[in-house]
C-alpha cells in the first residue's frame, strides 16, 4: 500500500503530471448546536461579522455626513439640543447598530501596524474613519467628539450633575491619554507573537454596545459611567488615546468654538457651564473643547440672539439692563 501511495506522488512530479482536484466543502453536514448537545454554542470569531463591501461605503458616508452636521450645528447653528439629537442617532448607528466598529479609536492600531509592517494592509474605510475625523479636527476642533463618537455620546447623556473637577487635577489626569496612545502604539507595532491591540481589549463600553463582553471591562465601563454622572467624560479627557490625536490637532484648527463671537462678556457663565473645563478666561480651549454646546445654553448674549431668531429677528439685539 505504501509503495503505491509513493508512486502516485511521484509518478505526476516526474513527468509533469498532475492531478487537480476539486476540494468541496459538504456544508450540510457540518454538526449543528443541537447535534452536538450539552447547550453548546458556535463561538463568534469576529465582533461584528463581515458584511458585503458596499456597506462600508454606507458607514463612510454616515461619518461624513454626521461631522459635518456636528460641525455645523455648532458653529453655525450653535444649538445644544440639535447636538443632543445627533449624539442619539449617532450612538444608536455607530454604537449599538454598529456595535462600535469601525472605530476610529482602534483604528490608531491599525494604522501603526500598517505603517510599521509592510505585509499588514487595512481596509481603505480603515484608514477613512481613522483620518477624516483628524481633518475635521484640524478645521474646526474635536468635531468627532461632540456629536459622533458613541464612546463620548454614551458618557454625555448620562452627566446628570457635572461637578469641575479642579484645573491641576484636570491638567494632570490629561497626560494619562497621552500615555495610553504611546503604550499602544508600542504593543501594536510589536513583532507578530506580541502583538496586542489593547485599545480594542480594553474598551470600556463596547461590551455595552454589543450587550456581551468579559465581566470585568463591563465592571469598567460601569464604573466610568457612573463617575460620569458628576465628572463629564471621565474617558474621553484622561484616557482616550484617539482623544489625544485629537487634542494636538486641534491646537492648530483654522477655526474654533466661540462662545459669543460679536461681544465677549465677563459673567463667567460660560466656564461654569462647561463640565470639561474648556473654557479659560471666558474663551474657548481648542485642544480641550468637545463640542459640547453647552455654553451656548448659559450664555446671556446667546439666549437673546435665539429668541430673536425665534421671533423672526435677523439681527441680534443688546439683553435690556433691569431697572
Amino acid at each position: 500500500m505504501v509503495p503505491g501511495l509513493l508512486l502516485a506522488l511521484v509518478v505526476p512530479a516526474v513527468t509533469g503530471e498532475s492531478v487537480l482536484a476539486q476540494y468541496v466543502r459538504e456544508t450540510d453536514v457540518v454538526p449543528t448546536d443541537e447535534d452536538i448537545g450539552e447547550g453548546y454554542k458556535t463561538p463568534q470569531v469576529q465582533r461584528p461579522l463581515p458584511r458585503a463591501t458596499w456597506w462600508d461605503a454606507v458607514d463612510a458616508v454616515v461619518l461624513a455626513v454626521s461631522l459635518g452636521l456636528s460641525a455645523w450645528i455648532v458653529m453655525r447653528r450653535r444649538n445644544r439640543h440639535a447636538l443632543v439629537a445627533l449624539t442619539i442617532t449617532c450612538l444608536l448607528y455607530f454604537g449599538f447598530y454598529r456595535e462600535g466598529c469601525v472605530c476610529p479609536i482602534g483604528a490608531i492600531q491599525n494604522v501603526s501596524v500598517a505603517i510599521a509592517d509592510s505585509t499588514y494592509s487595512i481596509p481603505y474605510v480603515v484608514i477613512f474613519f481613522f483620518f477624516l475625523p483628524l481633518i475635521f479636527a484640524l478645521f474646526f476642533g474635536r468635531v468627532f467628539c461632540g456629536g459622533v463618537c458613541p464612546l463620548g455620546a454614551i458618557q454625555d447623556l448620562v452627566l446628570l450633575r457635572p461637578v469641575q473637577v479642579p484645573r491641576r487635577l484636570d491638567k494632570g489626569l490629561g497626560i494619562l491619554k497621552y500615555i495610553y496612545l504611546v503604550l499602544a502604539v508600542w504593543w501594536a507595532v510589536r513583532p507578530v507573537a506580541d502583538r496586542d491591540f489593547i485599545i480594542c481589549r480594553f474598551d470600556p463600553f463596547v461590551g455595552f454596545f454589543r450587550l456581551i463582553g468579559p465581566g470585568d471591562i463591563l465592571i469598567f465601563g460601569a464604573a466610568l459611567l457612573f463617575l460620569g454622572i458628576v465628572v463629564g467624560r471621565p474617558y474621553c479627557r484622561y484616557l482616550c488615546p484617539y482623544g489625544a490625536l485629537l487634542a494636538l490637532v486641534s491646537r492648530l484648527s483654522w477655526r474654533g468654538v466661540t462662545i459669543t463671537p460679536d461681544k465677549e462678556l465677563d459673567c463667567g457663565l460660560c466656564t461654569e457651564s462647561c463640565p470639561y473645563g474648556a473654557v479659560d478666561e471666558m474663551r474657548a480651549v481648542r485642544s480641550s473643547c468637545l463640542f459640547c454646546a453647552r455654553c451656548f445654553d448659559w450664555c446671556p448674549r446667546e439666549r437673546v440672539r435665539q429668541e430673536g431668531e425665534a421671533a423672526g429677528g435677523n439681527r441680534l439685539t443688546e439683553p435690556r439692563e433691569s431697572a
